[in-house]
Parts: C-alpha cells; sequence; structure tokens
C-alpha cells in the first residue's frame, strides 16, 4: 500500500521528545484596552468510529439499519447504514467540509475479528487495507483484535504473510498505515506496553496527544490463548498515568481512544445523538480520568450516544462503520489546551453516496481471491431470525431466536457421539441474523465467524444450577438448547461479583429440566458449549468445573449442517426461560 497520510509522530512509553516553545501571545496594543487579542485558535476535526468488524461489503440485516425514530404505531423507522466503499466517501466528505485540512480519523477499537467471510478468510487482511485507503490515522486496541493472539496483531501491525496461510490473496501484506494504541495491555513477563501506548499530532504548531486502551476485562472475553502472556490494567489509572506523561512533553489536548463504552435506555435510546438515561462501566471510568482529558471516544456495546460526563464528551458511533462521530475542537494556539464549546455529532452512514472507488476495487480483488465458496448454498431460512435478546430482566437480555437455532444444532452435533443432552450458546458468539430466504456459507459464516470447537462436559446437576446462576453475576444470559426449560425469580438475589454465583438465587432450582425431567444435583449431565466458554470465557468460570471433556466439530460446522438437515428452518420459539409470576 502507498501512504498519502499526514506526517505524525508516535510515541512509545519510554520516548522522551524535546518540549517546543508553544505560540507567543500577541503583543497589545492601545486596541486592545478591553483586554489582550491573542492569534485564532487552530481548528480540528476528529472523525471517529468504532467496532467495524470488518464490515466491508453492506452489512444485512439489524447490523445494517440505524433507527431514526417511531411511527406513528410505535415501530421502529429505520435507514440503511454501512459499507466500507460508503463510509470512504463520507469520511472524504466530512473532511472536506472542514476546509482547513485540520482533519484527524481515528477508531475506538474492535476493527477487526467476529468478521465476515470476505475479511476472516484473509486474516482480517483487507479489513486493514480498507481502513488505511479511508485515511484512518489511530485506533484503540479492541479485545476482538485478540482473537488470534498478540503475535498476530503485531503481524496486522507491521506487515507480512501469515505464518501459516502465507499472503493467501497472492500479494505481500504490507501492515497497517495507521498506528494502533496500546496503553494498558501489557506484556507480562517485561511489563512493557505491547504497542506504542499514545501518540502526539501536530496540528498547525499545536500537540494533540491520543492515548489508546482497550477494556480491563478483555481477558474474561477473549479465549485464553488470545490473551495468553498478556495482562490487562485499569483504564482509567492508566489514562490518568500517561496524561502526565504527556503533559511533561507540553501536550493539553488530549483524546483518549477506549474499547469500552456504555448505552442509553428509555424510550428514547435510540437517539444516535442523545444521552437517555445513559449508564455503563464507561461513566465510572471516565469519572476517575483526570480532567485535563477532552474527548472519549469509546466503543464496545455497539451502541450510539453523545454525551457529557463531567465535562467530558464521551462518543461512541454503533458498529459496522454504520455511523462517523464529527467531533470539533478548538485549540489555543498558546495554552494547547481545547477551548470550551467542543462538539460532536454522530453521522450516519448512508448509502445514497457514491461508491468509492478504491474500496470497489478492494472488495472485488478479495471476493475473487476467495472464489466460489461463499455463494455455497447451505441451507434456507423460513423466516428472517433475529439475534437479538428479549429482555429478560432489568437490563440483562434473555433468548433470542437465533441464539436457541444455535444452541439446537450444537446439541445436534454433539448428542451422537459425545452423548450430549443440552447445550448452551453465548450471545456475543451470534454476529448477525439470518436473513429469510436461501443461505449461503457467507452468510451461515458471518452468523458465526469464530471457528470455536463443541466441547461436551460432564456437569453436574448443582454445577449446572451453579451455571445458570452465574448468567446473572456476568450479566449474560446463555441461549439454551430445545431441551432446556427453568424460571428466573425477579425477587431473587443476584451472587456479588467475584463471589461464589452458586449463593444466587434467581433461578428456581426445582424448576430447572433436561428433556422433561427434573435435574437433579447429584446426578451428571452432558453439556456442550463452544471452546470459548469452556475456558471460562465471557466469565463462566464454572464451567472449567467440567470433567470428561470430548472435543467435536467446528460450531460453524454444526451449524451448517443442522441447516442442511432441517431446511427450511424457522425462528425457535423463545420459551426455555420463563418468569416466576407474582
Amino acid at each position: 500500500m502507498t501512504s498519502t497520510r499526514r506526517t505524525r509522530t508516535v510515541a512509545a512509553a519510554a520516548t522522551t521528545l524535546a518540549m517546543t516553545a508553544l505560540t507567543a501571545a500577541a503583543t497589545l496594543t492601545p486596541a486592545d484596552a478591553a483586554g489582550p487579542r491573542g492569534p485564532k485558535p487552530v481548528e480540528v476535526q476528529l472523525l471517529a468510529l468504532n467496532d467495524f468488524h470488518g464490515a466491508l461489503e453492506e452489512p444485512g440485516g439489524s447490523g445494517g439499519r440505524i433507527q431514526t425514530g417511531v411511527d406513528a404505531d410505535g415501530k421502529a423507522v429505520t435507514v440503511n447504514a454501512g459499507g466500507a466503499e460508503f463510509l470512504a466517501t463520507q469520511l472524504t466528505q466530512l473532511a472536506a467540509e472542514q476546509k482547513k485540512n485540520n482533519t484527524i480519523t481515528v477508531a475506538a477499537g474492535d476493527l477487526i475479528g467476529g468478521s465476515p467471510l470476505l475479511s476472516a478468510a484473509f486474516h482480517d487482511e483487507p479489513t486493514i487495507e480498507s481502513l488505511s485507503l479511508a485515511g484512518l490515522d489511530y485506533a484503540a486496541v479492541g479485545n476482538h483484535e485478540f482473537d488470534e493472539g498478540a503475535a498476530e496483531l503485531l503481524r496486522i501491525q507491521n506487515g507480512g504473510c501469515h505464518p501459516v496461510d502465507g499472503c493467501a490473496d497472492g500479494t505481500p501484506y504490507e501492515g497497517a498505515d495507521f498506528q494502533y494504541l496500546s496503553a494498558n495491555a501489557f506484556v507480562t513477563e517485561t511489563g512493557e506496553p505491547l504497542l506504542a501506548p499514545y501518540a502526539i499530532h501536530k496540528v498547525q504548531g499545536v500537540k494533540i496527544g491520543f492515548i489508546g486502551m482497550t477494556l480491563e476485562g478483555t481477558k474474561d472475553i477473549v479465549s485464553q490463548e488470545g490473551v495468553a502472556g498478556l495482562d490487562f490494567a485499569d483504564e482509567a489509572e492508566t489514562a490518568n498515568r500517561y496524561v502526565r506523561e504527556l503533559q511533561s512533553q507540553g501536550v493539553e489536548a488530549i483524546v483518549v481512544l477506549l474499547h469500552e463504552g456504555g448505552a442509553q435506555s428509555g424510550a428514547m435510546k435510540w437517539d444516535i445523538n442523545g444521552c437517555n438515561n445513559f449508564g455503563g462501566p464507561i461513566v465510572d471510568i471516565v469519572q476517575r480520568m483526570d480532567d485535563a482529558v477532552d474527548v472519549v471516544v469509546t466503543g464496545h456495546t455497539h451502541q450510539a450516544y453523545n454525551c457529557r460526563i463531567d465535562d467530558t464528551l464521551v462518543t461512541s458511533a454503533a458498529s459496522n462503520g454504520r455511523l462517523v462521530t464529527d467531533i470539533d475542537l478548538r485549540i489555543d494556539r498558546r495554552s494547547g489546551d481545547v477551548l470550551p464549546g467542543a462538539e460532536a455529532k454522530n453521522m450516519i452512514v448512508t448509502r445514497d453516496v457514491a461508491r468509492d472507488a478504491s474500496q470497489t476495487a478492494l472488495i472485488e480483488r478479495y471476493t475473487q481471491a476467495l472464489g466460489p465458496i461463499r455463494d455455497r448454498r447451505v441451507g434456507e431460512a423460513a423466516e428472517e431470525i433475529l439475534r437479538a435478546q428479549e429482555v429478560l430482566l432489568g437490563n440483562v437480555g434473555g433468548e433470542s431466536a437465533l441464539g436457541n437455532l444455535i444452541a439446537d444444532a450444537q446439541l445436534a452435533g454433539s448428542d451422537d457421539e459425545a452423548g450430549a443432552v443440552a447445550a448452551f450458546m453465548n450471545p456475543g458468539g451470534v454476529r448477525a441474523d439470518l436473513l429469510a430466504g436461501e443461505v449461503t456459507y457467507e452468510e451461515a459464516f458471518t452468523v458465526q465467524p469464530f471457528a470455536n470447537n463443541l466441547v461436551t462436559l460432564d456437569l453436574t446437576g448443582a454445577q449446572l444450577n451453579c451455571l445458570l446462576e452465574q448468567q446473572f453475576q456476568v450479566g449474560k444470559v446463555l441461549a439454551p438448547s430445545a431441551s432446556v426449560s427453568y424460571l428466573v425469580d425477579p425477587a431473587g438475589t443476584t451472587a456479588a461479583a467475584g463471589a461464589d454465583p452458586c449463593t444466587g438465587s434467581r433461578v428456581v432450582d426445582s424448576s430447572v429440566t433436561i428433556g422433561g425431567s427434573t435435574v437433579e444435583a447429584g446426578a451428571t449431565y452432558r453439556v456442550t458449549v463452544n471452546s470459548f466458554l469452556a475456558g471460562g470465557g465471557d466469565g463462566f468460570s464454572v464451567l472449567t468445573g467440567g470433567t470428561n471433556a470430548v472435543t467435536g466439530p467446528i460450531d460453524l460446522d454444526a451449524f451448517i449442517a443442522y441447516l442442511g438437515a432441517n431446511s427450511p428452518v424457522s425462528a425457535p420459539e423463545l420459551d426455555r426461560i420463563g418468569l416466576v409470576q407474582p
């Protein structure tokens, strides 16, 4: 790839930069009786995105729409959005509107991982190339950047062919033409950051510092192989440490790119520029950050919002490249500070603009390299089957039609040789809706892109009940196979974080059945989960106590086999988890 980028300075942890003198204050004249007039502030535009997840082609289903309102019947009004060809065009147009060539494009992680086949088949090299062509400058490292491990992330940054698959499209991979920043992911053995923790970008003589981070809890949501040899530090403490280091180098305008976030709630939670009943981990993190932090660009929750937390601008642009956040800053030339009045606006990446020609060429090149496998028919869906979870309890989601379908497929794929009687699927592993009609290999892959093996374990009835309680402790309800049924008590208690999950009482133990029979605490049951969950992923530590593990097929293979054997498939009923009625 040929770089046409603006000159920038990337600072590693131990880098020492010489302090430069700020622009001198203007000399006062008699006309300045009302007060001194300094030089005009520097106007800077930040264009921000997050959670792109390799969505090069136009994403389908709910992942390719943005809600813009509600109609007279209370139904959501949406617009189609996203696609790298349209994203690149609109980034160019937004930058052109700024007119001062002071645009910096940034991202808050999960640019890769959980990607559609077109990107994932080439280890997400197409996405990195696409975002480089689109003008991305700096990006935080998200949890999904670690899906294939630290060594692979370094290859993605620096270039070189994949150690196993080589350069699969037949051309050299040159690495990212933007800088990944990783302030709080560090190598356990050395204590050093895995990548540059921050960057200093100069615009018309003023310095802007960008600190990049992923969420501290990454180890709980990534396979253990992916984060082997790494540790993750507290986000606010890490930000504050590097704020001091940046200030020692004369940097006062500071932006944090953080892969952690929050969400709106209530009737107006769809407002892409709202901050309605806002909550989530990001609130406490920002409240603990140094006041010198001016902007926090966030992600991870796939939500859209535009907030101020303790006078700090906090933004998120949904996911899949459906939105771009346009942030306008004015920086004092003398002090280097961001002046009051910073503004942000989430802009929809609509599909009514011209397609970017370089993105079109990239997509066509990788489509040709992918070959006919993408269009192979694997089944049929009788209707659209959605991954969205129904609300179960408070902010905790419950069953998902597509999650239930996948759990059924995993049980079917492991009930013969492995002897499974139940299966559970984690909601975060279901990556896209299944659209009505013919299902191609590519569409099935987009739903299940992680290539986890199925693992069947022995769990006692007591362990199974404890697993169900742990769902509420970690805030993620697993999709159960049709063989499973149980009741949740809204009046029950949730085990405290870090406590024994079995101490919770949300699940009515006597209601838990497998195959219509009540689960007995002392009996043993063969339960199937994917290898991510079997290793304690998403915080489900109970599963690491399972015994007699048998490794089965890849989850995608089991899903495709189920589609082929049961087409046309319909959306399963959401009747496996019930609520105790008052």
